[in-house]
């Protein structure tokens, strides 16, 4: 008899989870997914029952009542289909012989590219113009930007993703200045401490992961630093800014621009359709307020080539767990 398949819940199964992760299935023999479309959480967690590893993403919980969850229900293995496990208790999971896995790197270009898309609406005020002429208005007042060339950009954060941030903006012809623990010597870039690169940016891009020392990197006093009229631009984890910090430097006119894929408390918000409900978030309401406010909902990631690449190395981290007892990329 052929042996037991090797069963994975997928939660927060979005129809192109469900599409990407079954395109790449068949290169994986031994497997077999089962998708949730609800997010993973203590009472959710029941849904796993018959399986060996759940595959979670960036907005599931995995603390600790959940995790104890699924170790009772027989799960060995926890598939994170993102880079980032700030969501995961890991000193639980290892005390209750959980392995965590992750996908490293899928599509550095993806959310870099974003960043630009996003930092390039904003101070081009290219949705504002889209949203005019469609109302038959053509008139220009209002929509005054300004050149990148020449700008000096600090991009804090120069892993696999803000490597592609310094080059894009090398390319644009911009100052960069970089800032990050472990500088990368092969980029030909300025590193600088945090408080000098803030103070001498126009535009600052955050690409960094969420630990105890990025928990609100970005507060009031930093901002203050950065020059007035300063733009920033969020895509790496909410929290890494301290929201009300950054409403009272729009509020007051210093900060000059906001861009975010990210938000503090999305767990509660993004990737789902709330457009028939009221948003009980009121700090999330008040960034909406403002006309030099850009959000998108967590879509840095949302390419064809990324959604292939996390699909592969997640199934891969599986396979690998399954044959010889720990994942490709474990945490």
């Amino acid at each position: 008899m052929p042996p037991e398949p090797f069963v994975i819940t997928v939660f927060s199964a979005k129809r192109y989870d469900r599409q990407s992760l079954a395109a790449e299935l068949p290169s994986f023999a031994g497997l077999a997914l089962n998708f949730v479309e609800a997010r993973l959480d203590e009472h959710s967690a029941q849904a796993a029952q018959g399986s060996q590893a759940v595959c979670a993403f960036v907005n599931d919980r995995l603390d600790g009542p959940v995790l104890e969850r699924l170790a009772a229900l027989g799960v060995q293995l926890i598939l994170l289909r993102c880079a980032g496990f700030n969501q995961v208790d890991l000193a639980r999971a290892q005390a209750l012989g959980l392995t965590v896995a992750r996908v490293p790197e899928y599509s550095p270009h993806a959310v870099a590219e974003h960043a630009l898309a996003l930092l390039l609406t904003l101070v081009r005020k290219t949705h504002r113009a889209h949203a005019r002429v469609r109302e038959g208005n053509f008139e220009l007042d209002g929509l005054q930007g300004f050149d990148l060339f020449g700008k000096t950009v600090g991009v804090v954060g120069t892993g696999r993703i803000g490597a592609c941030l310094v080059r894009i903006f090398q390319g644009l012809g911009c100052e960069v200045l970089a800032h990050d623990p472990q500088p990368n010597p092969d980029l030909g870039v300025r590193y600088q401490g945090l408080n000098p690169l803030l103070a001498s940016s126009r535009i600052v891009l955050l690409q960094c992961p969420l630990n105890a020392q990025t928990q609100h990197l970005i507060n009031a006093e930093r901002l203050a630093l950065m020059p007035r009229g300063a733009v920033l631009v969020n895509t790496s984890r909410g929290a890494v800014i301290d929201t009300r910090a950054v409403i009272a430097a729009l509020k007051s006119g210093h900060l000059g621009g906001l861009a975010l894929d990210v938000y503090e408390e999305e767990a509660s918000l993004f990737f789902a359709d709330r457009s028939g409900e009221v948003i009980g978030d009121d700090v999330f309401a008040r960034l909406q307020t403002f006309p030099n406010v850009l959000i998108t909902a967590h879509q840095g990631f949302f390419t064809d080539e990324a959604l292939a690449q996390i699909a592969r190395t997640t199934l891969g981290n599986a396979q690998s767990f399954r044959q010889t007892g720990r994942p490709l990329h474990e945490v």
